[in-house]
């Protein structure tokens, strides 16, 4: 990174995209928003921003299931109809694939989910405001 402040252009942090690729803060860019694979830090090692209003749900899991269903069905049926190998192929081939792209999915699509929410200040619904 150049010494420019990313958040100086827009006020809005860095592009959801790098801060998703990256898995960084979405305001600094700097700190990393995961420990031990896909356990979220409770705050920015960078900028110091508190992780605490992150709450993606189950949205990177979904998504994750379906472009991963896509990939690794479209993936096997192409392999086994090229190819034609044993089924222990398979076994060996989508056992190994599967969980790596799983990982390397939800790590993405959280990180991006995480951006986005930043970015668009998005917080849980309420019906009306508390003033208590």
């Amino acid at each position: 990174m150049t010494g420019k402040d990313p958040t100086s252009a827009s006020g809005r942090g860095v592009s959801p995209i790098v801060a998703g690729l990256l898995a960084r803060c979405p305001r600094c860019g700097r700190g990393s928003l995961f420990h031990n694979g896909l356990m979220l830090k409770p705050s920015c090692d960078g900028c110091g921003l508190d992780y605490k209003f992150i709450d993606t749900g189950d949205g990177p899991a979904v998504f994750a299931i379906l472009i991963l269903g896509f990939i690794v069905l479209g993936g096997a049926l192409f392999v086994e109809f090229r190819y034609e190998p044993p089924v222990w192929v398979h076994v060996v081939l989508w056992g190994i694939v599967t969980p790596l792209l799983a990982f390397g999915l939800l790590r993405f699509l959280k990180a991006i989910l995480i951006a986005l929410q930043w970015v668009n200040k998005a917080e849980e619904g309420r019906l009306a405001k508390d003033d208590a």
